[in-house]
């Protein structure tokens, strides 16, 4: 005689399993909505691509977390400040994805340090210079332009002219991604960084001193620190006051004027988390620590439809930067 046996056990564990797939899906849901309405929720990161900022993102992208956005901020802003083409920009880009994975390293092989693995005793420079990421691009760039037609030869062949790494083909690898961050960062790209908005108040002196440091007074652009300009609603009707450092681009500064624009507002993006920028606002759009999945949006942020009455709004050729106080 045949047993019937008791189909109770199957439906328990058909049970448990439909309850722990609605648990996983409610877990995900939640972080889902945590990075669309947190800019990116409890980890930072940065999405740099090649479509051009408010426009729809249509072309490969490379992320990143936000200490290799900034160094690779730095480094283009350098190539731009020198006035190098992208082609170098590229160039040095790759060479750092290879070298350090875009990390200002405080080791390596033998006495190699900081973002481009250079070596105080093949002529570097000191160890504090190699790990100070405008010295370690701006040589590097200085290196890059003494070879000739480097801007013609194939970027492996110009990085290892300047490395003389043991492996001279690895830098090939990163050609691509780093066409995408030059598009960012030096061409008419956009660099996206979401996460927390800062705890902190961020210091416009330091900012403003990168800035200089890394762009000089070139001529093509006027730069002030200023204080409480702009408010920013902090509930029960006060407006806190914020700190803020303006470019403004000077008459018949050209496309060269435009660039240098664009890398300064996307170096503040890149460099928003560890220098306590609240907000960026360049060329009718804005970005905003913490809100709108980290993306760049129309008029500043606000979304008005009057983008003048916002009092975050860049005029034609300003570049703004919020901190809080």
């Amino acid at each position: 005689m045949s047993e019937t046996r008791d189909p109770r056990p199957r439906r328990r564990r058909l049970l448990r399993a439909a309850v722990g797939m609605l648990v996983l899906l409610a877990v995900i849901g939640y972080f889902a909505v945590q990075h669309d309405s947190n800019g990116g929720g409890g980890a930072p990161f940065c999405v740099a691509s090649a479509d051009p900022v408010g426009g729809e993102e249509t072309s490969e992208t490379y992320e990143m977390s936000p200490e290799q956005a900034a160094n690779a901020a730095t480094i283009a802003a350098v190539g731009v400040a020198k006035g190098l083409p992208d082609r170098a920009v590229t160039i040095a880009l790759a060479t750092a994805m290879q070298e350090s994975a875009l990390r200002n390293l405080d080791h390596g092989d033998r006495d190699s340090l900081g973002l481009f693995q250079q070596r105080p005793s093949m002529g570097w420079g000191t160890p504090a210079q190699i790990t100070d990421p405008v010295y370690s691009a701006g040589i590097f760039y200085d290196h890059l332009v003494d070879v000739p037609g480097y801007s013609r030869l194939p970027l492996t062949v110009a990085a290892q002219k300047v490395q003389r790494s043991g492996f001279p083909q690895a830098y090939a690898k990163h050609e691509p991604d780093a066409t995408v961050l030059t598009a960012a960062f030096a061409g008419g790209g956009t660099l996206n960084c979401g996460g927390p908005a800062p705890t902190g108040p961020g210091n416009p002196e330091e900012v403003r001193a990168d800035l200089i440091r890394i762009f000089g007074k070139d001529g093509t652009h006027t730069m002030s620190a200023q204080g409480g300009q702009a408010g920013r609603n902090t509930g029960g009707g006060q407006v806190a006051a914020e700190a803020e450092v303006t470019l403004t681009e000077k008459k018949n500064g050209g496309e060269d004027a435009t660039r240098r624009s664009r890398a300064m507002a996307h170096w503040a993006v890149a460099h928003s988390k560890a220098m306590g920028i609240s907000r960026v606002s360049y060329g009718r759009h804005g970005w905003i620590a913490g809100k709108d999945r980290g993306r760049w949006q129309d008029k500043g942020g606000t979304g008005t439809k009057d983008g003048a009455k916002d009092p975050h709004y860049a005029g034609p050729g300003e570049v703004r930067i919020f901190m809080a106080r």
